[in-house]
């Protein structure tokens, strides 16, 4: 399986990043359609290649391996002009160098091969490490969630730096890959920025319940979503923290490990189920549904040596693969497909090898072998293996992730060979969280003395355009200069932490100007969890978006200016209305009388977008607008393809509409929490193409009408 899988990628796809088992070629960023977040992952750098060098190794394939290794030192760059996910970019591709480094030392140790390595992939990862440092020049440690690979984050070609917030695995999940490249390096500040970030993370949790949200404002640390699980956008943060103890040696990772351990035991854990509660109110769970990221957590309780409900839950994962086939990105703890989609996730594999190596019991050489005969008549096609795009209908969708081959058949291959027969000691050695092999001998080899903090200034560059630098907090002085104090300082206190610079043109505002409040579009389903926010413009009426949370569910794109002809699909949906033809008003009346629950309104010109074109309230039509009652947004051209994009991609696509301010986190007291909690059930709705409403935890969209793209023209816009 492994050579059908890695032969079809050398094959068809190499230097691709990824390969596409049905198109039969390789996946190139900007050759293909923009599928979102999920593209962040490819940064030019053979991706799929570098992910699977340590797979080599453990199936023995040497001969393979060396030439694979080659081929890195050779051909791969780390310079590329593009802006990757510094969380994918960690764990596959530095923790991939660093896994492949240190099977070539241990194999050239040994004499045999490998005698030409010269710590090649080493010297790639700490370059790698380096292009990945800018992430974290933020006021709270944290790190950015992208980077771009050349430019870094704040100079001005690097085309990222505007987001304000990352989930808590993405900011948690660096330690074993950035403290063994300290470590193998000799150079501390790999080490000291992870575990930072750690720190940060443990600082903010809920102190009353030990545990932590969902996504957390980069530069305040402020708490952007409260809900708390084990799952998406948690899920690696506990894993590193016990891995980081037995990779490092360090006492604190492991206590606070068992502070969060007994929190999730607590109030998550309802064997056989781990259900999402809020951090401030853990008694309640949020929604009734799970998704397929947890399954990764029988195999931690496996490391904690907590086998019973390790098995529990793992016989209840088993049970839902049995009724689908795989397991669906999400489902219903009545085992419902709530997200149909199985990207050939390796999680639920992972925990079956913890579990017989735990126990012995044969029983779980036959789940392997059940996970084994249903790729194999599921999933495999003629150029590779191909993720399923619902498990329902069992299609398939023209991708194999990289860690497929870095993970799946890793434990796979583990599960059912002998110690004796691996070419190094597997017991000698923590697995990352995609898999990489790193040497628990780490945990002797003291970090590098620190050095002392440097100084670090932010420039701006003279143009009409604003910019906001997160300085860090050091124990040097600061030194700001200020050309129009009073204006400086109002901007201070009102966005603590964050300084807020403009030409002293720029900042004066008579007093009859009018701010235009930033609204967003949050998508928070697979493969998005909350990191794609698209900014949005408010509307001067229609429901005040800054007083309520809603979940949203979308018709596709049409203009709205005569009858709404498919009146029963809109009904209980937002409706994604096309700019131009009529007037705002006019289009939200006509969608309201249809049944929509509110409009995204997308831009039908060209190419316009948020960091261009200032934002703009939308206005009525000269009549009385009280009789509108929707919430209503407007997306630019650029930021509405993505949403439509997403959307055609995975055709369930869960967002949230609401104020930039609340998705920054701002704590409120917990009366508010739990009305906010409230409110957000009470607007959310569940549905797809085929599906009624339902409650749920955030709403779906769901396609209508595709006769006209967003990009489209459609004439004169009658309301500027």
């Amino acid at each position: 399986m492994f050579d059908h899988a890695y032969g079809s990628y050398m094959k068809y796809a190499y230097p691709a990043d990824e390969l596409m088992p049905l198109s039969c070629r390789g996946r190139v960023r900007g050759l293909e359609p923009n599928r979102g977040d999920i593209d962040d992952s490819l940064g030019k750098f053979s991706l799929t290649l570098i992910d699977t060098l340590d797979t080599l190794v453990v199936l023995n394939k040497l001969d393979d391996f060396e030439d694979a290794v080659r081929k890195t030192v050779r051909e791969v760059r780390l310079d590329n002009d593009v802006v990757v996910s510094v969380f994918e970019t960690n764990i596959r591709v530095l923790g991939g160098l660093l896994g492949a480094h240190v099977m070539a030392d241990h194999l050239r140790q040994r004499g045999e091969r490998m005698q030409w390595y010269e710590d090649e992939l080493l010297h790639m990862a700490k370059e790698l490490g380096h292009r990945l440092l800018p992430a974290f020049n933020t006021t709270s440690g944290l790190p950015y969630p992208r980077v771009n690979l050349r430019y870094g984050v704040l100079n001005p070609l690097s085309r990222t730096g505007t987001e304000s917030d990352t989930c808590t695995a993405c900011a948690g999940t660096m330690i074993l890959e950035f403290a063994a490249l300290s470590r193998l390096s000799g150079e501390a500040v790999f080490e000291e920025h992870a575990r930072k970030a750690l720190d940060v993370l443990w600082e903010k949790r809920q102190r009353g319940s030990d545990l932590v949200g969902t996504v957390i404002n980069i530069h305040n640390g402020d708490w952007v979503r409260r809900d708390s699980g084990v799952g998406a956008g948690i899920d690696s943060y506990y894993e590193y923290l016990m891995k980081a103890y037995i990779l490092l040696g360090d006492n604190v990772y492991l206590e606070r490990f068992n502070i969060h351990y007994s929190a999730i035991m607590k109030y998550i854990s309802q064997p056989p189920l781990l259900l999402n509660v809020h951090m401030h109110n853990p008694t309640v769970s949020v929604r009734s549904w799970m998704d397929s990221l947890l399954a990764f957590f029988p195999g931690l309780q496996v490391l904690r040596g907590d086998l019973k409900p390790a098995i529990e839950t793992h016989e209840m994962l088993y049970q839902v693969t049995k009724q689908h086939k795989f397991l669906p990105e999400a489902f219903t703890t009545e085992f419902r497909v709530h997200w149909g989609q199985h990207p050939l996730r390796p999680e639920f594999a992972e925990s079956t090898y913890y579990l017989y190596k735990a126990t012995g019991d044969p029983y779980y050489l036959r789940v392997g072998q059940s996970i084994v005969e249903k790729l194999n008549a599921y999933a495999r096609v003629p150029c590779g293996f191909a993720a399923v795009q619902d498990v329902r209908t069992g299609t398939h969708e023209d991708r194999m992730d990289s860690f497929f081959l870095a993970e799946m058949f890793k434990y796979l291959y583990l599960l059912f060979s002998e110690k004796s027969q691996l070419p190094f000691d597997i017991d000698d050695y923590i697995f990352t969280t995609e898999a990489h092999l790193l040497p628990v001998s780490l945990s002797t080899t003291q970090p590098p003395c620190q050095g002392n903090n440097t100084v670090r200034t932010a420039s701006f560059p003279q143009s009409n355009t604003q910019y906001i630098a997160s300085l860090e907090h050091t124990e040097s002085l600061v030194c700001i200069i200020v050309f129009n104090p009073i204006s400086i300082i109002q901007l201070l206190q009102e966005h603590k932490g964050v300084y807020r610079v403009k030409l002293v043109a720029e900042v004066s505002q008579t007093p009859e100007e009018e701010e235009v409040v930033p609204h967003i579009v949050q998508l928070i389903s697979p493969p998005f969890l909350g990191r794609t926010v698209l900014t949005a413009g408010p509307a001067k009426f229609g429901m005040d978006l800054t007083k309520q949370e809603h979940g949203v569910s979308s018709a596709s794109p049409y203009t709205a200016c005569g009858p709404i002809d498919n009146a029963a699909e809109v009904k209980g949906h937002i409706a994604l209305a096309l700019r131009g033809d009529c007037m705002f008003a006019g289009k939200a009346r006509r969608l309201q009388e249809a049944g929509a629950i509110g409009v995204i309104f997308i831009d039908h010109r060209e190419g316009s977008n948020s960091e261009e074109t200032p934002l703009f309230q939308m206005v009525g039509d000269g009549d009385s607008t009280t009789d509108i009652s929707l919430p209503l947004v407007f997306l630019f051209s650029r930021e509405g393809a993505v949403l439509t994009a997403a959307l055609e991609e995975h055709h369930n696509v869960d967002v949230l509409l609401l104020p930039k301010e609340r998705q920054l986190g701002h704590e409120e007291e917990e009366e508010e929490l739990r009305g906010e909690q409230q409110s957000q059930q009470q607007y959310c709705t569940k549905a797809s193409e085929n599906e009624s409403t339902e409650p749920c935890s955030a709403a779906v969209l769901s396609p209508l009408d595709s006769s006209q793209s967003p990009n489209s023209n459609s004439g004169p816009d009658t309301n500027p």
